[in-house]
């Protein structure tokens, strides 16, 4: 192993140059991304509907597309899957990525053709892969395994030709042999459908190997990885892995959890964030300090930028890359070579940096507070919650809030479910430090809680631990890539909680 590893990495080196490329030149690397899938598009059913033959310019492309939501082309998805072609992409689509749909119970089925995975998912993994090698020179990643904690969809078939999994399945299924070879557990363990029984195979054997990487969303990580500790009799991770270096996290913010890793591997490591959505590789952290992620405007997707307020208007407008704001929150539009066109993915975005372009996940169109004008989003609600932990010496592994409405006798508030990994000695003190980051960082929030007019001290309530985990298993959610959705403006998730709670 040790001899392949300067050969891939001087391999990721000598990619470099392309990167650089496309990120000095963001806005002409999009310009001829979209011109190669409209082109690509044109003779399918929905570049024919849309007269895509007859578009040469942006301009054209936004008036003649609607915005579409999930459902708005499932009806197109449905005939793919039932094996039509030519319907939303010109080559034949065979794997579908089925997401869990948070926005909606039901589940989605995202195309992924065979160009979004070579030019999309595996080029972005690549591009992944050389920043970092180009950040740490000297870096032995590739000389162990990299261990992936995956979805826990087994592939299912459709007929014999189409199959649909979650990403992380459709994607092991198909990545490249050097992907299969530096990858730990074997498929047919990474792939396993029950959850807590894969958990425990993926600890058995991980624990005997040199892992030198892992992947995967950090409350499933943090679970596997004190298994390994209980197995192997030690303290930390450093000590069953000795060469471990790098962590690729993603799918939720990573800031509530940092502090459990850092004392839970026991000794420093690289972190990585990326942004891997089933509708595509869409950024990702060129090095550990950076303060969001780089944008990958090559890689087959066209992005458009919502202002969140045109949300839901009868003709939205979206803006393009050279003129987007700092620090505003945009909903991601996005058409992709797995045939998405101009699809709102339900994400929202603020932008870090401009040049070059870096972007934040800062939570879902659907998923904030605001009940009461506050508009709290989950990027508040993660720094709050960070705050609160540092100062009262706690850890949070996970949360949910929602709104609670005014009555009679009392103003409105937001009862927040916390289950703890370190309770905080003294919980009205961690409600108070919460409550003052969250002024801190939305001015929206600290105007209605000004002498508590609109609303007053949010209300916690500490959960057992496992509280959320029983939650999921109810929905048959528990495992994979399904999150805790972090706010709500309805009452429905946290009420659902609590009921569990009771139980």
């Amino acid at each position: 192993m040790k001899l392949l590893s300067p050969i891939i990495s001087l391999l990721a080196r000598n990619r470099f140059w392309r990167i650089q490329n496309w990120s000095n030149h963001p806005v002409a690397a999009q310009r001829q991304v979209l011109q190669d899938l409209v082109t690509a598009g044109q003779y399918t059913a929905f570049g024919t509907k849309y007269h895509f033959a007859k578009l040469f310019t942006l301009k054209e492309f936004k008036k003649n597309v609607p915005i579409h939501e999930y459902d708005d082309i499932k009806p197109y998805i449905n005939k793919m899957m039932e094996g039509e072609d030519n319907v939303l992409w010109n080559t034949p689509v065979k794997w579908f990525a089925k997401s869990s749909g948070t926005t909606s119970d039901k589940s989605k089925f995202i195309p992924i053709s065979d160009e979004s995975l070579a030019d999309n998912h595996f080029k972005a993994a690549k591009d992944v892969l050389t920043n970092y090698y180009n950040n740490f020179p000297g870096s032995d990643l590739l000389t162990g395994k990299s261990l992936v904690i995956g979805g826990s969809h087994q592939l299912s078939k459709i007929n014999e030709e189409i199959q649909f999994g979650d990403l992380s399945a459709v994607l092991m299924q198909n990545s490249p042999f050097w992907g299969q070879w530096i990858r730990t557990p074997e498929l047919s363990i990474a792939l396993l459908d029950e959850w807590e029984n894969k958990i425990e195979q993926l600890a058995q054997i991980t624990a005997n190997e040199n892992v030198t990487s892992l992947a995967g969303v950090p409350t499933w990580t943090l679970i596997l990885l004190k298994r390994i500790l209980q197995i192997k009799n030690k303290q930390t991770i450093k000590e069953v892995w000795p060469n471990l270096e790098l962590y690729v996290n993603g799918g939720v913010s990573f800031v509530p959890y940092k502090e459990q890793f850092d004392k839970i591997i026991g000794e420093k490591i690289n972190y990585l964030e990326i942004y891997n959505a089933s509708e595509g590789f869409i950024a990702g952290q060129v090095s550990p300090d950076d303060d969001g992620l780089l944008l990958f405007t090559e890689h087959g997707i066209f992005y458009e930028f919502m202002p969140v307020e045109e949300y839901k208007k009868d003709k939205p407008q979206t803006v393009g890359l050279k003129d987007v704001a700092l620090n505003k929150n945009y909903a991601l539009v996005i058409s992709t070579t797995g045939g998405l066109w101009r699809y709102l993915i339900g994400d929202t975005i603020i932008f870090t940096s401009i040049n070059p372009y870096k972007i934040k996940v800062s939570g879902r169109l659907k998923h904030y507070m605001n009940a009461f004008g506050e508009e709290v989003i989950a990027d508040n609600a993660d720094k709050a919650i960070a705050v609160a932990c540092e100062k009262t010496n706690a850890m949070v592994s996970d949360y949910t809030a929602a709104p609670v409405y005014f009555s009679e006798n009392s103003n409105g508030a937001h009862e927040w479910l916390i289950e703890f990994e370190k309770a905080p000695d003294n919980i009205t003190a961690f409600t108070y430090e919460m409550d003052n980051a969250l002024k801190e960082v939305n001015s929206d929030y600290e105007a209605k809680r000004h002498k508590d007019i609109a609303l007053r001290l949010p209300i916690v309530h500490v959960l057992p631990k496992g509280t959320f985990n029983e939650w999921l298993k109810s929905k048959g959610k528990l495992g994979g890539q399904h999150k805790v959705p972090r706010l709500s403006n309805e009452r429905t998730i946290l009420e659902e909680v609590l009921s569990v709670k009771h139980h």
